[in-house]
């Protein structure tokens, strides 16, 4: 069915914008008999180039993790309360674009920060593309402004990290060796209810694993308190390990393709990507040197263009 849907899908759009340019080339002949206005030329031919620039953009989404949805986790930077703050920005700014979009998300880890905004948070995010969407926002994203927590009235810089990988479904299959997994648990903290503070629901998962090719080693940690009992977060926890598992395993394909196509640029996990600078009313992308003024539509989620400029980029 899903297949079906795919396909519906590409044969629909084609003839809505076969349609819209038959549309545009009658009103482009019938115009010199002034049969319709010049404006009205104009407006199909606007809509002509929104609906194939839509499809242009999901034609960048053709990889088989893009359609999956997505793990997305942000760490403030050094600078105390400060990148706390703006860890937290960041979070709400997810979770208003994703609202837009209408899809379903649920906090899986939460730790607040000393004294404002967060440490670090994890975002589960579901629904069509998600991944193949926000794969983009991948990187460290940089704030300047005139810092509320700063009693001298300075401008500062501070950084928080965003990772983004897929989150699995049943139809990709990922192999897990049990022998490498340990578990702790521990009291949830944050919202929830009383519940979840009393009793030892929250689990961190350990995870060695052994790159085959190398043989190296690293230990991956997830952390899940999102359901009130321990058999719920635990199920979750393998599941978003395997996201990472299939993460990693979709970074050695990009750089073998990147090997191979040596003009195209992968993704840089810890590469500096955006700017956001309040006081100039201005964020800028470093990677496709896209720049909008709408600091607080930026801000309220409207990060629409930038994923856009990214994909038609690096697509």
């Amino acid at each position: 069915m899903k297949v079906v849907r795919e396909l519906k899908f590409w044969i629909n759009a084609y003839n809505e914008i076969k349609s819209a340019a038959d549309e545009l080339q009658l009103a482009f002949d019938f115009v010199k008999d002034e049969i319709v206005t010049e404006e009205e030329v104009d407006n199909n031919y606007a809509k002509a180039i929104a609906l194939i620039e839509e499809l242009e953009l999901k034609n960048m989404l053709r990889q088989e993790e893009d359609k999956l949805g997505a793990v997305l986790k942000i760490n403030a930077g050094a600078g105390g309360t400060e990148s706390q703050d703006w860890a937290s920005m960041l979070f709400r700014m997810y979770q208003r674009y994703c609202d837009s979009k209408g899809y379903k998300t649920t906090v899986t880890n939460w730790l607040d920060g000393d004294d404002a905004g967060i440490k670090t948070a994890t975002l589960q995010i579901e629904g069509d593309l998600a991944y193949g969407f926000l794969k983009s926002e991948n990187g460290v994203h940089r704030l300047v402004r005139v810092s509320p927590y700063n009693a001298q009235g300075k401008r500062m810089t501070s950084f928080a990290s965003v990772f983004v990988v897929p989150l699995v479904d049943d139809t990709i299959e990922v192999e897990v060796n049990t022998a490498a997994i340990s578990w702790d648990t521990f009291r949830s903290s944050g919202a929830g209810g009383q519940n979840v503070n009393k009793v030892e629901t929250g689990v961190r998962l350990y995870y060695t694993y052994k790159d085959p090719d190398t043989g190296q080693e690293q230990e991956i940690v997830i952390e899940n308190t999102e359901s009130r009992s321990q058999l719920g977060n635990r199920e979750n926890a393998i599941r978003l390990l395997k996201s990472q598992l299939y993460e990693i395993e979709l970074e050695k394909r990009r750089a073998a393709q990147a090997e191979i196509e040596a003009g195209k640029k992968k993704i840089e996990w810890g590469s500096q990507i955006r700017s956001y600078v309040f006081d100039d009313r201005r964020v800028k992308d470093h990677r496709t040197n896209y720049q909008t003024s709408d600091v607080n539509g930026v801000m309220d989620g409207d990060i629409d263009d930038f994923i856009k400029a990214y994909l038609m980029e690096n697509g």
